[in-house]
């Protein structure tokens, strides 16, 4: 049986209508913008953690402290207001700008944490750093790769708690079970599971199977493409991030 396991699908369109925190950050209503921003944090933080360990070789203590100031001192000082979208990215210029505030944090030995505009939410550094010991001491990506490999991992993870709440809130958990158990079990060690042995499991047919996988895989392109449309800033970023993440050539 031919099933559709790609994460793009056959003939997957990108959505017309979606909303950019990336431009909400620099809404007149404060409301507004404090959403936005914590979108932004809640997207970046952990990217910038392991990326300032990696680069700058700093100790975890001393990551965490300039990760929150990094983040308070965008918010308080309006950095995200000098981003141009027609010069690349905007994970690009979130990288360019934390690479000059960890060079003058360094120089100057200061570690002081900020308030700002939006009460940074807790951050879990001890899953990060946990994260990280799976990588440390590979030679094979450079911090900026690594920045982008998290990004990308941090894109991907919001998604799939996404999808996890939504089959929660639906009654329909058993969708997110079988996407969880076919689709994100990548333990090498492990035989892949069929979709015969995961109806057995689940008393289900295998026909229920592949509806429930194709529905979950549809229902998570789509979280994906939302998500990616918060932390890009125009159609151009989008669609070039899109198409670079899920390889597409067409729109």
């Amino acid at each position: 049986m031919d099933h559709d396991t790609n994460i793009g699908g056959a003939s997957y369109r990108f959505p017309d209508t979606s909303h950019s925190a990336i431009i909400a950050a620099h809404s007149d209503s404060h409301e507004v913008r404090r959403t936005a921003l914590e979108t932004i944090v809640t997207a970046y933080w952990k990217p910038v953690y392991k990326y300032l360990r990696l680069k700058f070789q700093l100790s975890n203590e001393d990551a965490k402290d300039l990760t929150q100031a990094f983040f308070a001192t965008l918010i308080e000082k309006h950095y995200l207001d000098s981003f141009d979208s027609t010069k690349g990215s905007f994970r690009t210029f979130l990288r360019t700008c934390l690479d000059r505030f960890a060079a003058n944090q360094y120089k100057h030995d200061h570690r002081d944490k900020r308030g700002g505009e939006v009460q940074l939410m807790s951050l879990d550094f001890d899953v990060a750093e946990q994260e990280l010991a799976q990588v440390a001491g590979s030679p094979t990506l450079s911090p900026e790769e690594h920045f982008q490999r998290e990004w990308v991992r941090s894109l991907f993870m919001l998604a799939t708690e996404t999808l996890r709440q939504h089959y929660e809130s639906q009654n329909r958990s058993i969708y997110f079970q079988l996407f969880e158990l076919y689709d994100l079990n990548d333990n090498a060690a492990e035989e892949k599971l069929s979709y015969s042995s995961l109806a057995k499991q689940f008393s289900l047919t295998e026909q229920d199977v592949t509806n429930y996988l194709a529905a979950a895989r549809r229902k998570f392109r789509q979280i994906v493409l939302d998500k990616l449309r918060e932390l890009t800033a125009n159609d151009d970023e989008f669609r070039a991030e899109a198409r670079a993440l899920l390889g597409w050539t067409k729109a």
